[in-house]
């Protein structure tokens, strides 16, 4: 599809320029003197260098991503490049816009004296400064910054907003988060510049998953320990490093027995916690149903001695 509407912009481009000797040989040579046509035709050959230089940057963008995979388990090069690519496009497309449209207008002399009172008047500097302090400008250098420090990357696990999902879509002017129950969440770039969020593959994709289950006193603390190294060698789940059982907090009711598992990744650990929280409930409840949490209430008898 790029290839194609990069050869229909190279031909609409040969026709601009040749368009002279075309009118020519219609004997309409008057047409190409006119200043509408002079301007006209300046404009359209500024818009067609623009679109097969958009076109080309597509092209390059679509070659370097195909030797990158994502899907892969270590993919954490691969999308640190992969989003750098998407940003530079991004950026490359929107200077070349920017910089057509302002070609085009200067080519205009109305607007060209216009724009070179406002230069001479105000200053390039000033302009830029007006511009930036924009919401949309602002939105624009938000996002060049993230492509420059890459805070996150395309498909990091993140938790912002109080929701867990995966950075799907970075442009330079919103993030596109997909939530782990499929909807979409929306932010500008300047949110991840203003407010904190959490990034669970900054660095490493592996992570650590916490499972919290309340019981008795009663409960003996080594079976578990022993239940939860004999579920977590027989499980895939589980990448055979993190492995914790600890009494982190007890309360009047009930002991908070907190476990530490690991996983190569977000969606997995979550598995994970999930089977290791069913097993050990289950555990609990086959061979020590006495050690379940409960509420004593002691009922003490008293002889009332009436007179």
């Amino acid at each position: 599809m790029k290839r194609t509407r990069l050869v229909i912009s190279t031909i609409l481009l040969i026709i601009l320029i040749a368009s002279k000797n075309v009118l020519a040989l219609l004997n309409q040579p008057e047409i190409w003197d006119s200043n509408f046509f002079i301007t006209l035709k300046n404009a359209l050959i500024i818009a067609c260098i623009s679109w097969i230089s958009i076109e080309v940057v597509g092209i390059l963008k679509t070659r370097l991503l195909k030797k990158y995979d994502i899907t892969n388990e270590d993919n954490l090069k691969s999308r640190k490049l992969i989003t750098q690519i998407n940003l530079l496009e991004k950026v490359i497309v929107f200077i070349i816009i920017i910089t057509s449209v302002g070609l085009i207008l200067f080519s205009i002399e109305s607007i060209k004296e216009i724009g070179i009172g406002i230069f001479a008047s105000a200053g390039v500097v000033g302009i830029i400064i007006g511009l930036s302090a924009q919401k949309i400008m602002g939105a624009l250098l938000a996002g060049i910054q993230i492509a420059i420090t890459q805070p996150f990357r395309v498909d990091d696990a993140v938790v912002v907003e109080n929701e867990w999902g995966w950075i799907e879509e970075i442009n330079l002017t919103y993030v596109v988060v997909r939530i782990w129950d499929k909807r979409r969440l929306v932010l500008p770039s300047t949110y991840f510049l203003e407010k904190p969020f959490q990034n669970w593959t900054r660095t490493t994709a592996d992570i650590i998953g916490t499972v919290f289950i309340y019981t008795d006193y009663t409960v003996p603390i080594e079976p578990l320990r022993e239940e939860l190294t004999r579920l977590l060698n027989d499980c895939d789940l589980w990448d055979k490093n993190v492995n914790v059982l600890q009494v982190t907090d007890s309360t009047p009711k009930a002991m908070e027995i907190r476990i530490l598992v690991s996983a190569k990744n977000s969606p997995t650990a979550w598995d994970l916690r999930v089977f290791i929280r069913e097993k050990m409930i289950e555990f609990i409840q086959k061979n020590y149903p006495e050690s379940l949490p409960r509420t004593r209430i002691n009922l003490e008898n008293k002889n009332i001695n009436n007179d």
